[in-house]
């Protein structure tokens, strides 16, 4: 393979709604190039893009797969990303390392949810969209209808640049705006002959050009006048201005496509090629220290690794884009990351699971290697005197849980090792050994995602595991002032121990005034503060600590044991085990012995008081509620609010976007547990949702009531 400069380099994410046809499109692009000599099909398991074991098991696309095209002088780096929503950390690593998204729309049914989501997903990362409508001789393909619904959707950004002369069993031509010709197709499809534009569709051919035309000119205002002055721009002309919309993202361009058939293939090759921009003409992307990094080959090698994987008969397999320089194979670099040497023996142009070996990659280029030592996903290699790292890919939040645990208890440390390397192929596998629930939870996007986490730990790994309903993360806090003390005293022969502390506790506010005078009964207890710690809570929340003892009844040396002593109920409460937060604490009387006075003493004195005036404070369980936003058809619309009051749910806006209904509600973490399913069923699929932390919220009083009932029959169990 020849060594492809910068401005000869084009890099694409092809995604689309699940059943698009993105990887049918991908065989016949590596078909029509050459590249592979006979197409493969998703349900003989055979194609290029799918070759890891669980993707041949279920039949869809899990991972976004590296290939490569050679079209008329340019190098088409393409991502074939999953369609399905549980998979969308591999198309947002995609668009973060491409220079445009090509997205796929099924000519059978138009906009899909799944088309909202990944429109969202490129509009968030900023990156320029071309689509494609697919499947134009499908049946029920209709090209126009599905003009509209895009235009509908998402505006007048949406221009075709290409139209069937007929969509449906008959698609077997289109008409190219750009060069104002017909592209004729054999029943294989293949190598297009080319056309004048036929008679019957003449003039629709010029009225969406003039279109073309007016949508091109905008983005440039030699071009502009131009247009105005001559009514016509040339073919270049227009693909320039095409480019610049482009970056611009002000315009998306729609092209005419019979993937499967290879149909509109070459022409889509030729198009890509001229109208995505090059690497170095998209904005330069800024290192961890907001310096703009140059995409120049002559600047110093500066290699950004944004995928591991474990493949099948290669082992690890480690893919990079170059951010600088050029890199030649045998290259030693510095792992900025790590603090370690690398020497890059390989630079591998990539085809699926086919690796061919070249000699340099430019700035721009997209590779992979293999047998590095200590190379992780998101570390930079950099020659000596760069500096650079990266940190540019942000990942959306998990929305499904499950605790995870293997049937075999022997097997804890090699599950835990599976999953840490899980987390490093697809980092929305989200691990967390928690010492708060004392479960492992894994988060995921949905259940087909954590689904096909357990497919691969067992089919993979050999390792058997069941997944568990995950514990909820429970806070406990208190709603007014309450006094207690506590006297530890123990004697048994020789030294004794001996502690005595009297505290007060109060619900923490931020901006309460500091505390003065407290009356419990007919007792006023006057607070003259000499010492005041504010210490934020790991898991959320603030304890403030005030000691407030005069007379020296208890030494200042045993304070930091009583601070010990309430911190250790702060991190099991009295009521369900779960972690107290917004406590204000005031220590003001105690007493002390001068001999059998210890440490130890004083913290099992202060843990017993803290408990018992917690429990004398009103206390409460606060569960964890979150922020959830709901896309869905509007004829799911009652089955989903339904749902969500029977989830405890909160309705906090209702509105519309790009033709789809929006619910924003309010959802306690108890009850989100299933609901991506729930989702699922209520609206055929055609529903999806993100959720976010918001805050802890008071349970109701039934639910409090059976959560302090199932912790007293927890404890009764372990003694």
């Amino acid at each position: 393979m020849k060594v492809y400069k910068t401005n000869e380099i084009r890099n694409i994410a092809l995604i689309g709604g699940k059943g698009s046809g993105k990887t049918s499109l991908a065989e016949s692009i590596l078909h029509n190039t050459g590249v592979i000599n006979r197409k493969g099909t998703i349900a003989a398991g055979n194609t290029v893009c799918d070759y890891f074991p669980v993707e041949k098991e279920y039949g869809y696309s899990v991972f976004s797969t590296l290939f490569y095209a050679e079209s008329n002088g340019k190098k088409l780096n393409f991502f074939d990303c999953p369609g399905m929503d549980d998979f969308v950390g591999n198309i947002v690593t995609a668009l973060n390392v491409c220079d445009a998204g090509l997205m796929l729309i099924d000519g059978q049914y138009g906009v899909e949810v799944g088309t909202l989501n990944q429109f969202r997903t490129v509009n968030s990362i900023k990156k320029p969209l071309i689509m494609a409508i697919n499947k134009l001789e499908a049946e029920k393909s209709d090209f126009d209808n599905v003009i509209n619904q895009l235009t509908e959707t998402f505006g007048n950004k949406i221009v075709p640049i290409q139209f069937p002369v007929t969509s449906g069993p008959g698609f077997k031509s289109f008409v190219d705006l750009l060069t104002m010709k017909q592209y004729n197709y054999g029943a294989d499809g293949g190598k297009a002959t080319v056309a004048d534009i036929d008679a019957s569709v003449a003039d629709k051919a010029e009225e969406l050009r003039a279109n073309l035309l007016e949508m091109a000119a905008e983005n440039d205002e030699s071009l502009m006048e131009k247009y105005l002055e001559e009514g016509e721009l040339s073919t270049e002309e227009i693909i320039e201005g095409i480019r610049k919309g482009l970056i611009d993202c002000s315009l998306i361009p729609v092209m005419s496509v019979g993937g499967e058939k290879n149909m509109g293939i070459d022409r889509m090759l030729e198009v890509l090629g001229d109208i995505v921009p090059a690497p170095n003409e998209m904005p330069a992307v800024s290192d961890t220290e907001g310096n703009e990094v140059a995409l120049d080959p002559n600047g110093p090698i500066s290699l950004f690794f944004f995928k591991t994987t474990i493949e099948p008969h290669i082992g690890e397999v480690s893919y990079f884009k170059v951010m600088s320089g050029t890199i030649k194979a045998g290259t030693d670099l510095n792992n900025m990351n790590r603090g370690s040497k690398e020497r890059v023996a390989q630079l591998n142009a990539v085809c699926g699971l086919t690796k061919t070996a070249v000699d340099e990659m430019v700035a721009g280029d997209i590779g992979a290697t293999v047998k590095l030592k200590d190379v992780r996903r998101g570390n930079t290699l950099n020659d000596k005197g760069c500096e650079h790292m990266y940190d540019f890919i942000q990942y959306p939040a998990p929305k499904y849980q499950r605790a995870i645990k293997p049937q075999n208890e022997s097997e804890i440390e090699k599950l835990g090792a599976v999953l840490n390397r899980m987390h490093e192929e697809d980092p929305t596998w989200l691990i967390e050994q928690s010492k708060e629930l004392k479960q492992t939870i894994v988060s995921g996007q949905g259940e087909f995602h954590l689904r096909t986490l357990k497919w691969r730990i067992e089919n993979n790994d050999k390792v058997l595991v069941e997944y568990l309903e995950p514990k909820i993360p429970y806070r406990e806090t208190i709603t007014k002032a309450a006094r207690a003390d506590y006297r530890h005293k123990k004697q048994s022969g020789g030294s004794g121990q001996f502690g005595e502390v009297h505290l007060i506790v109060e619900p923490y506010r931020e901006g309460d005034p500091e505390p003065d005078t407290y009356k419990f009964g007919n007792q006023e207890y006057k607070m003259n503060i000499k010492d005041k710690q504010e210490i934020p809570m790991e898991w959320g929340g603030m304890l403030v600590i005030y000691n407030c003892i005069v007379g020296g009844a208890i030494d200042a040396r045993f304070i930091p044991a009583i601070v010990k002593g309430i911190m250790d109920r702060m991190e099991q409460g009295p009521l369900t085990g779960s972690y107290a937060r917004d406590v204000r604490v005031c220590i003001y009387d105690g007493k002390m012995h001068p001999v059998d006075s210890n440490e130890i003493s004083f913290r099992l004195a202060a843990r017993n008081a803290f408990s018992e005036a917690f429990r004398n404070a009103n206390p409460k369980v606060l569960e964890p509620v979150y922020d959830v936003e709901i896309l869905l058809p509007s004829d799911s619309m009652g089955g989903v609010q339904s749902d969500l009051q029977g989830r405890r749910g909160i309705m906090m806006d209702m509105s519309s976007e790009n033709g789809m209904e929006k619910i924003k509600a309010k959802i306690p973490l108890k009850e989100m547990s299933s609901y991506s399913t729930a989702l699922s069923s209520i609206t055929g699929g055609r529903a999806s949702f993100s959720m976010k932390f918001a805050s802890y919220e008071l349970v109701p009083t039934d639910v409090q009531a059976q959560l302090l009932k199932e912790y007293e029959e927890s404890k009764q169990d372990e003694d």
